[in-house]
């Protein structure tokens, strides 16, 4: 959930609140009393999957006069933010899944104010109903214990978004290590590698991962329609990711949501006023609030985004569960050291690990500030970036990294195999080749694709089981070898790996965007934002 895509959600929320559309809002019932009213515009850094509470949004300004402004952000972004005090400079308040990990930041409570928990969902298992009946997990309610075993026997596979970057992954992950610890407590940074061998176990299962909730939930969808390799049996994911996805029926079957035994890590949604803003914004954020926090409207974002109302008297769809017993809340890491160890962890020990191939434009246009772009990108995901997502971007413990620059035609390919334990040697070499690119020469982008794919092919029969993936950069038109019909012809026979595209200065952004669609992956935009920015958002898909 990093800048994923922010400024194509950012405007569509935009032009949605501007032209707002759609039916008027139901006049309040006499139970609820009168809307409270505000003028002007709530400016609001939100996680991006509340992109879907736009018409929810068109309504709170007819009924209230406020206009919520939402900007897209991922989770350690958005911390980020707020904690260095940058969010105050830009806006009025914060709408993450989760204030849970912002708050264990010293100094947080003095950026935020009156927090309003809008919606809630606990972060659960979804499998394909036949998956879910051959484990008998459709009559019985495993424990994460026994999730985590079945997953690392392979008796099914499942997506999951990365932890660094999506609080559904983070979520899941707090879950199963508060489970497995077994204390009852909340987990410390001392506790996790004692659980690591269980841990590992439970990601051997996993065959998905996704930087938001969003694609993932996309990726699944195309991998069941396509019958690929890359078929999944489900998804750790919100709730309500799992019950829209049943509800759009598009699938070729439902989803079943196992509701562990043992509890659930819930997203609340607060709706969170910034420290200092002025008297006026506090009367906006009170009239939004207020309209949110009501129960017809509780119902209706209950309705249209399967999340479950925060306010009680409300009955819950009978498509919610479980069905028999309660839904206990696992405990949220109480210490910042253990909540970013376990990050940490994840990347480096646990995870299945990554392949990542970058194919590197070097050709003259990329002549200056295009070319330090690059080096600064690739030196950031060294651990020069110490930033907080700068952290938790940079290249993993047993990550494979390939370096595939071209221009003219294809350069020599670099390897690198980032060791389990004291990786820095490694890094800085990756560092070291950063810093001696040179750019000149034609565009052969298409013939350097094939090359990064001839690498994947290779180096899976040598080690099959990592995530793999390619990122292409370039920032002009292909001028030399072979073009998109090519690549075009030839995609069927080429090993199923996503290519992960970055618009670019005066790159052909269709070429880039079929590419993308093509192969299963997604495009970046860089043309307004910095390239060592679009790096670390593609690094939650890898």
């Amino acid at each position: 959930m990093r800048r994923f895509g922010a400024a194509l959600v950012a405007a569509a929320l935009m032009l949605g609140a501007c032209n707002p559309g759609g039916h008027d809002p139901v006049p309040p019932a006499p139970s609820e009393g009168p809307f409270l009213k505000g003028s002007g515009v709530l400016r609001v850094l939100a996680s991006s999957e509340l992109s879907d509470l736009q018409p929810v949004l068109a309504d709170v300004r007819k009924a209230t006069g406020v206009e919520v402004r939402l900007t897209p952000t991922g989770t350690l972004d958005g911390v980020e933010n707020v904690v260095s005090g940058n969010a105050a400079k830009s806006y009025d308040a914060i709408w993450f899944a989760s204030n849970r990990y912002l708050q264990l930041h010293p100094g947080a409570g003095d950026k935020i104010g009156t927090a309003t928990k809008v919606a809630t969902s606990p972060v659960v298992l979804g499998l394909r109903k036949s998956v879910a009946e051959q484990l008998g997990w459709n009559a019985h309610r495993p424990t994460w214990s026994e999730i985590a075993v079945a997953a690392g026997e392979h008796k099914f596979t499942y997506g999951m978004t990365n932890p660094a970057s999506s609080n559904s992954g983070f979520s899941a992950l707090v879950g199963v290590a508060a489970a497995l610890s077994g204390t009852g407590a909340a987990l410390t940074a001392e506790q996790i590698a004692p659980l690591t061998p269980r841990l590992r176990a439970f990601f051997a299962g996993q065959n998905l991962t996704a930087g938001s909730s969003g694609w993932l939930a996309d990726a699944f969808v195309k991998s069941l329609a396509q019958n690929s390799d890359r078929l999944v049996d489900g998804l750790v994911n919100y709730e309500s990711v799992i019950l829209s996805l049943n509800a759009t029926g598009k699938l070729p079957e439902p989803l079943t949501v196992v509701y562990p035994a043992d509890g659930v890590v819930t997203a609340d949604y607060p709706l969170t006023l910034l420290s200092g803003v002025s008297e006026q914004t506090k009367t906006n954020y009170a009239a939004v609030a207020d309209y949110l926090r009501r129960p017809s409207v509780q119902q209706q974002i209950m309705t249209q985004t399967w999340r479950r109302p925060a306010v009680a008297g409300v009955k819950l769809a009978e498509q919610f569960g479980p069905k028999d017993g309660a839904l206990p809340e696992l405990p949220f890491p109480g210490k910042l050291e253990a909540a970013n160890a376990l990050i940490g962890a994840f990347g480096d020990d646990l995870r299945k690990p990554a392949r990542t191939i970058y194919v590197l434009d070097l050709s003259g246009s990329m002549k200056g500030d295009r070319i330090q772009g690059l080096k600064n990108a690739l030196v950031g995901l060294t651990g020069a970036d110490t930033s907080l997502s700068g952290q938790f971007s940079r290249f993993n413990g047993r990550e494979q990294v390939v370096l595939v620059p071209f221009s003219t035609k294809p350069g020599q390919v670099r390897r690198f195999d980032v060791p389990e334990a004291n990786f820095q040697p490694t890094l800085d070499q990756i560092k070291s080749y950063a810093g001696g690119l040179v750019a000149n020469g034609d565009t052969a982008i298409y013939d350097a694709l094939f090359v990064a794919y001839d690498q994947a092919a290779a180096l899976a029969k040598e080690d099959p089981d990592r995530f793999t993936s390619i990122v292409l950069l370039t920032d002009g038109e292909l001028t030399a070898g072979a073009k998109l019909s090519d690549f075009q012809a030839r995609l069927p026979q080429l090993p199923k790996v996503p290519v992960f595209t970055i618009l670019f200065g005066e790159g052909n952004v269709a070429e880039m965007q079929q590419i993308a669609d093509l192969t299963g992956g997604k495009t970046f935009d860089a043309r307004t934002g910095s390239l060592p920015a679009a790096f670390k958002e593609i690094r939650g898909y890898q």
